[in-house]
């Protein structure tokens, strides 16, 4: 019989294949059998989730960025758990919830704040916070803040706290807000890059970091009328909650040089003779006087007390019955499809859809924190909501710290529209960029030519100057993003477009500005949105919630495994030479930030992109 080689080979792979299946099957089932020998263990061990003991504190550490939605790939969740650590940012929904139940838990007499390890939250996020702490100090419990130092943002929630304390070698830092950002123009030409600015909207300053050397007029006095009021709101609020005398806090840091002077650089106690904080002490300190004023734990050697992640995991979820759906837009807006911490406009439109065709969502809360980005996933998103609100379901729209540009964008087809008014929204104008480099060819001696059979077929070729016909047509688009912007917002406001253009133009307003530019409805936090949107649907008090969000694909938690982040930042070569010696690592990454910027513009996959961004960022 004749060998035949080619059928061997086959027969050899599928008995490989065979053993590697039988192997698979084998260790999913064994897998499966001691999952369900877990959960058989936990549920008929007698005890389930062990009671909180009288007179517990509930301990509040809080470490990672304070976000809206969760961006740590698979990766970073897997080391944290092998290495112990939290996870590596702190969802505001889940302290919120943390925060409520405390309120109500008889078991819980104390909250303690440790807050050296929370980074990020905008203005909005950490009003929120402090809202739910003032609703458990109305309870009659006790809140307790501690910190090694706090900067402006932890000191912001800590002011909420009855008592706040600080490390002897600690400080408060409140700084102001503001800063100053890059200008590119002469480096650029250097480079011999030219940057093509086309938009609408006098205050739309997004771009001009790469065609000029200093902001504009217009976009200093826009800055000026923006971060004051958001300064003002700040110190108001801690002055308010320290029981300290208007313009206090503008005082101190006034004369901080010479009291540090006075106090021998003794910067804990400056913190405390201006009654920022209540006291100086070490952590150990803090322990023995919590300790003293509720339960010894022996089995911890300290105070009775159950931390943050644990207290949350006991929260129940209820998975069936009438509810509000709330879908997340957090992020910069893309045309497609996103995974977390990126508004994709055509996966957030899908789940504006899944929710709108889910018989038991019987409203919707869109809560934005966005800056914008594309005009055309902007509307994609704000469509959807449109259909949502046809088909009869109520949507609310909830603007957390940012909602600008094409986040209002997404904002106008709502039944409401609530701000906090520290939310930084408005921002209603177009733009795109268009660079070129003919002047780096000229220096390296690169040509080119060729054969068009239209003038628009190479009308944008970033090695020769632009077409003044490309520079047209363009500019016409933008104008009509802008008049569908405008007449969309006059709409959704009931207004005229003349009044929208009056408060557009591109300027950047806090939510209690917008609130008095009939940009919003009325002021108030995320709760207030829920509760909203639940009447509006006529839900009873004990609606449930029920968070619409796309789920990761078994490739991206395989991707996530390897080391590849959820969102991928944009992989860009600039040699920055001695310049990256000489600077420390903040204005690098601002130059590394600005530039991926302008790569990503140019090479988008269209011609050219209306953009409805934003510059602005939480203070």
């Amino acid at each position: 019989m004749a060998f035949r080689p080619v059928r061997a080979l086959r027969r050899g792979f599928g008995m490989l294949w065979n053993a590697v299946d039988m192997t698979r099957r084998t260790v999913m089932n064994l897998l499966f059998l001691l999952i369900v020998a877990f959960i058989l263990i936990v549920a008929f061990s007698g005890g389930g989730v062990k009671p909180i003991g009288s007179k517990s504190a509930l301990v509040l550490e809080l470490k990672g960025d304070l976000v809206e939605q969760h961006e740590s790939s698979f990766q970073d969740t897997l080391l944290d758990s092998v290495s112990g650590d939290s996870k590596r940012s702190v969802r505001l929904r889940d302290v919120l919830t943390v925060l409520e139940q405390a309120r109500t838990d008889k078991s819980i007499t104390t909250v303690v704040l440790l807050l050296d390890q929370m980074d990020g939250g905008g203005m909005a996020m950490l009003r929120e916070i402090g809202s739910a702490i003032d609703r458990v100090r109305a309870s009659g419990k006790k809140v307790v803040a501690w910190g090694g130092s706090y900067d402006q943002k932890r000191y912001l929630v800590a002011s909420h706290a009855d008592e706040i304390y600080v490390h002897p070698m600690g400080m408060v830092m409140i700084e102001g807000f503001g800063g100053r950002r890059n200008y590119y123009r002469d480096a650029l030409d250097k480079l011999g890059v030219t940057v093509n600015l086309i938009k609408v909207g006098t205050y739309k300053s997004f771009a001009e970091p790469y065609v000029a050397n200093g902001p504009s007029e217009a976009s200093q006095e826009a800055d000026r009328f923006l971060y004051n009021a958001l300064w003002q709101d700040y110190t108001a609020q801690v002055e308010n909650n320290r029981k300290l005398p208007a313009g206090s806090v503008a005082t101190w840091i006034e004369t901080l040089p010479q009291q540090m002077e006075a106090a021998g650089g003794n910067a804990a106690r400056v913190a405390q003779s201006a009654k920022l904080v209540d006291g100086l002490k070490t952590l150990d300190e803090i322990r023995d006087m919590l300790v003293k004023r509720g339960e010894y734990d022996e089995r911890i050697k300290s105070f009775r007390q159950i931390g943050y992640h644990d207290y949350l995991g006991r929260q129940q979820i209820t998975p069936f019955g009438d509810a509000v759906g709330v879908i997340v837009a957090s992020g910069n807006i893309t045309d497609g499809a996103s995974g977390p911490g990126v508004v994709g406009g055509t996966t957030t439109a899908n789940l504006i859809r899944q929710a709108r065709e889910d018989k038991q969502v019987k409203a919707v809360v869109l809560r934005v924190d966005s800056p914008g980005g594309s005009a055309y996933g902007s509307e994609l998103i704000r469509r959807e909501l449109e259909l949502t609100r046809a088909a009869g379901k109520p949507v609310v729209v909830s603007m957390g710290s940012v909602a600008a540009s094409g986040g209002y964008w997404i904002s106008m087809a709502a039944d409401e529209v609530i701000a906090d008014p520290a939310t930084i929204t408005g921002s209603i104008g177009v733009f795109t960029i268009l660079p070129t480099a003919e002047k780096i060819g000229d220096k390296l001696g690169i040509h080119t030519g060729g054969y068009t059979t239209t003038w628009l077929a190479d009308a944008y070729n970033p090695l020769r100057p632009i077409d003044p016909r490309f520079t047209q047509l363009v500019q016409s688009s933008v104008n009509h993003v802008y008049s569908e912007f405008t007449t969309k917002a006059a709409a959704a406001r009931n207004t005229t477009v003349a009044k929208i253009d009056e408060v557009g133009q591109g300027r950047v307003w806090t939510g209690a500005q917008a609130k008095e530019r009939n940009l919003v409805d009325r002021l108030g936090n995320y709760r207030d949105a829920l509760d909203s949107a639940a009447k509006r649907a006529s839900l009873g008090a004990d609606y449930r919630v029920a968070y619409v969000e796309r789920p990761v694909t078994k490739i991206e938690r395989f991707l996530n495994l390897m080391g590849a982040s959820t969102v991928q930042a944009v992989n860009i070569q600039v040699r920055l030479g001695l310049l990256d010696a000489a600077l420390p690592a903040g204005p690098v990454n601002q130059v590394m930030q600005d530039m991926a910027f302008l790569k990503d513009v140019a090479g988008g996959s269209k011609p050219f992109a209306a953009v409805t961004h934003c510059l602005c960022a939480t203070p």
